[in-house]
């Protein structure tokens, strides 16, 4: 599930009580995996959801909302990661929402990331500015643990790379991910028509 951190599903602020009211009945529902980001990268702001992830027995992910800036260097990366990991997280996520990571910057933050920390490491990128094919790849020769895509009749745009065309990229090389190309192209078969 992808929590906004003490916005939950909104757009405002709750109080830590529903929070944690929140996480215990998505536990109870059969949610297990719980990404929570703050849009401003304020690790406040997701301290009580992560708490109530961990406390349910359910895996906490924290994120860094990727952004490009003058304030944004790859020290502040570091920070928030420290940060997250201090809060108590089971993995980290980085979500480039905006498709503005570029290949080499993905190969710099996950090797930095890896270097310096013993944390599961997970990137998160959209299809918006052509680059995030080259970025999960890149990613991957640094040593990210795991990667979203996307069926590749429901990929690009403003949606996730193609699983099909990392799954092809990646075969017989030492990240081959074992995934049946057939399959998946009957998957993509079967969303087409929903698309």
């Amino acid at each position: 599930m992808l929590l906004r951190g003490q916005n939950l599903l909104g757009y405002r602020h709750y109080a830590d009580d529903v929070v944690e009211r929140f996480v215990e009945r998505a536990v109870k529902n059969g949610m297990d995996v719980f990404r929570v980001f703050d849009a401003m990268n304020d690790p406040r702001n997701m301290k009580a959801a992560l708490q109530a992830v961990r406390s349910h027995g359910a895996h906490a992910q924290g994120t860094l909302s990727y952004t490009t800036s003058p304030a944004h260097t790859l020290q502040t990366w570091l920070d928030l990661t420290e940060q997250l990991l201090e809060t108590g997280v089971d993995s980290i996520a980085i979500k480039d929402m905006s498709g503005i990571l570029t290949p080499m910057a993905a190969y710099e933050l996950v090797s930095e990331i890896k270097k310096r920390f013993e944390v599961r490491l997970h990137l998160h990128c959209h299809a918006t500015t052509g680059m995030a094919e080259m970025a999960l790849l890149k990613a991957i020769e640094a040593g990210v643990d795991g990667v979203d895509t996307a069926i590749s009749s429901m990929s690009a745009t403003y949606g996730h790379p193609a699983t099909e065309a990392l799954v092809a990229t990646l075969a017989g090389t030492e990240h081959d991910t074992g995934l049946d190309i057939l399959k998946l192209e009957n998957i993509a078969a079967y969303f087409r028509e929903v698309r």
